[in-house]
């Protein structure tokens, strides 16, 4: 995945599984993992979040993303 597909993913509100996949470079059933922990996490604080999306800010958060470093390459480039 180039930094621009990651920047791409990155700047969409909502994340479906398969965005999830790409950014992380992982499978389908580990996806599907980081998606439940997230949408518990969210549960228990009194969010109600969409089945099929996750908010970007939280996968971010959880998969620990630096978007600056990410813009800082696209700038280098």
């Amino acid at each position: 995945m180039t930094v621009e597909e990651a920047l791409e993913i990155v700047s969409k509100q909502w994340w479906s599984l398969e965005d999830l996949m790409k950014i992380s470079q992982v499978g389908r059933n580990s996806a599907l993992k980081i998606k439940r922990n997230i949408r518990e996490k969210l549960t228990k604080q009194g969010y109600m979040v969409p089945k099929h999306v996750v908010p970007m800010k939280e996968v971010v958060d959880y998969l620990d993303i630096n978007i600056s470093y990410l813009e800082s390459r696209i700038k280098k480039g």
